[in-house]
Order: structure tokens, then sequence, then C-alpha cells
């Protein structure tokens, strides 16, 4: 069945329409990994976008629970340039065609996605419709991409989040032999310690490096007040990624001001931001964000390079920020703001995914940096 990419600007692409043969909206953004599709699907940080993949193949290895970040896929649609009904890997057990078409995901395929990317690098990120049929209207498609709400100024964070309060436990993902695939804790003889995650869109092998630092993790709201969360005893408190804009979450700018100097905090993506603007720091959008598995990061404390996985559109502005506050990690490929950490207080963040593991381990450190800060706090 045909199928049309409409962006708000009058540009339209014309391709093949897979997974679910429906029309969705949102933000068109592209991300520039190599592998690890089925992650990006679930990703709850991508609400309300559209993704074009830049690997030209897409689906080829088929999908899998245990490479789910959350139950769902969260993208509101998927641009490629070569999409495979069928795929071959022993771990699949639903091909990526039927998954998107379950949760009712549409695809467009067959397109030239190197030209989408150029124009939305030349341009920015836009609106737009993904359509299928077979008398469709590309100048009404243009126009409903034109009425689509901006993500500036739009609190998703809540939209995606829990809505009650959860203890995690998962099964680690096994190989054919049924030995797990990935490392045991290494840190098994240390003490438990309580760990409470804000959930604005978490990721789930976030959740799964904070067990294996010997965590026990107690999921909230996005919205549960800073007063209920110490009520908890944690020994720390983090603060996850999620989709949106930062400013409108004034609720956990609160929550961070509140719990600042009484709990060791950590922040990853939409957390680091949350913290720049409760540290009085202002935020930015970018001109297309950062999406993919192959940015560089300066590590200002070691001086070596970290390879990340990025997902975010909007940053936070460093000159805002005040004195007390340190510049920890740099992105290499714009020198925006990647890291930050309070002189005093027990915080840290950054601006990338280190539980992604593109590196593949570049940045693992920093969940055991959160436990050593908790054991320090303690003390």
């Amino acid at each position: 069945m045909q199928a049309i990419l409409a962006l708000e600007d009058g540009r339209i692409f014309r391709g093949i329409s897979f997974g679910a043969q429906t029309e969705c909206s949102g933000e068109v953004v592209f991300n520039t990994s190599l592998s690890g599709y089925q992650e990006i699907f679930t990703d709850p940080s991508y609400a309300g976008q559209i993704v074009v993949l830049t690997n030209p193949h897409i689906g080829n290895y088929g999908t899998t629970p245990y490479d789910a970040e959350s139950a769902r896929p969260y993208i509101e649609g998927l641009v490629t340039r070569e999409f495979s009904p069928v795929c071959s890997n022993w771990r699949s057990t639903q091909v990526a065609d039927e998954y998107l078409e379950r949760y009712g995901v549409p695809v467009i395929s067959e397109i030239d996605t190197r030209a989408v990317v150029r124009h939305l690098r030349a341009h920015g990120v836009m609106r737009g419709v993904i359509a299928s049929g077979e008398n469709l209207d590309a100048d009404a498609l243009v126009a409903k991409a034109r009425a689509i709400k901006k993500m500036d100024g739009t609190d998703l964070a809540s939209v995606v989040s829990t809505k009650s309060v959860y203890e995690w436990t998962a099964d680690e993902p096994k190989n054919q032999t049924g030995d797990p695939l990935l490392s045991a804790a290494e840190h098994t003889a240390d003490e438990q310690l309580h760990v409470v995650a804000y959930d604005f869109g978490i990721k789930q092998n976030i959740l799964r490096m904070l067990t294996r630092e010997n965590c026990r993790v107690t999921v909230v709201p996005a919205r549960t007040p800073a007063e209920e969360v110490l009520a908890m005893e944690p020994d720390g408190v983090f603060f996850s990624n999620g989709p949106g804009d930062p400013e409108p979450l004034e609720y956990a700018v609160e929550n961070v001001q509140k719990l600042k100097g009484k709990k060791p905090l950590f922040g990853i993506c939409l957390g680091h931001q949350i913290f720049g603007l409760a540290l009085g720091g202002k935020t930015y959008k970018l001109k297309f964000g950062h999406h993919g598995g192959n940015h560089p990061i300066m590590n200002h404390q070691t001086g070596k390079v970290e390879i990340t996985a990025q997902n975010h559109n909007f940053n936070v502005d460093p000159e805002s920020l005040p004195s007390d506050v340190v510049r920890t990690h740099t992105n290499l490929n714009d020198q925006t703001l990647a890291g930050l950490k309070h002189q005093s207080d027990p915080m840290f963040s950054v601006q990338y995914h280190p539980e992604a593991s593109p590196g593949p381990h570049d940045s693992h450190y920093l969940f055991r940096d959160f436990r050593t800060m908790m054991e320090e706090w303690k003390k």
C-alpha cells in the first residue's frame, strides 16, 4: 500500500506502508544508531515523535521482549529506507512488522531517508504526518502537520509516567543455553541500598543497571511530592529520562530543590535538564536534537572520551548555571553541556544514556559513582 510522509513546510516523501495501516502525527526526528531499533521503538522519550532511522535496513533481526525498554512502543511512527517483513535471529519472538502493527504504529519505507535527514538538518525538526491509502491528499496532510501541537511547552513526562508506585523486579535475558546474557552484579557483597526512581519515561535498562549495583529500586510517578519520597527513607533518589520540554515540569524542579542536600541525587537526560533548571539554569531547544548511539563525550574529570547514546531535543545552557555547579562532560560534536555536578551537595547528572552501552561500557561507571555517593552519604 502506498504511503506519504508530509512535513509542515510542504515537503512530501512517498513510499510503501508497513506496520499498522493508520495515520499518525508528531515531531519528526532522525536517529543515527546502527542497531537497537526495538530499544528506540520502546523508549518513552520518543513519545510524540516520528522517528527516521538512518541505518538503511531495519527489521532484519526481529523483536524480543528482552530488548524492550518499556511495555510497548512509544514512537508515533517510523520512517525507513528498507523495512524487512521477515527476520533471522534465534532470540526473535515476533517480526518487527507484526510487532509495530500490533501496537498501532505505522511505518513508511522505500523512501530516501538521506534526503529526509538532510532536510531536517538544514531546516530543523518539524511536525509531520504519515498516512497510507490509495487516494492521499498531500496538501491536506501538510495542513494537518501544521496543526499539530508543538512539543515546546508540553509536559509529556507525566503522560508516560507510571500511575502507581512499584518495586522493580525483572528477569535478565538468557542465551541459548539458559545462562544470563549480561554479567551478574559485581558487588553482591555490598550492603543493599534503597533508591527511589522518579519515572518521567524511565527505560528498563536503567533499572537493571541500578539493581546490578545491589540497589533495591522503588519507582514512583512523576508528580510524587518530595515529602513522600523522603518518607520512604531512600539512600538516594534518581531522576529519569523522558520526553518533551523540561520547562513545564515545575513540579519536578520543585522536588529537586526540596531534595537537594538531603539525599544523593542522580539524573539522566530529562533528569539532567530538570537538575539544570532546579539549580537556577535555563534550557533551550536544539535545532534537530541529539538522537543516536555515536556521540563522543569528553569527561573533564578523567580526560577520557566516551562514546554515548543520546536522545533529547532540549539542552541546559551552561552559561546560565551558577558558579557552584561544575561542568563535568561536554559533547564533542557541538560543545554542548553533557554533564554537571554540584560542588557541595551530592548531586550529578548527564545528558546521555550510560545504560545504553554503545561504548559498550564507557559510561557504566556513573552508576557505580552513584552508589559510592550514597555510601559516603550514609557514613
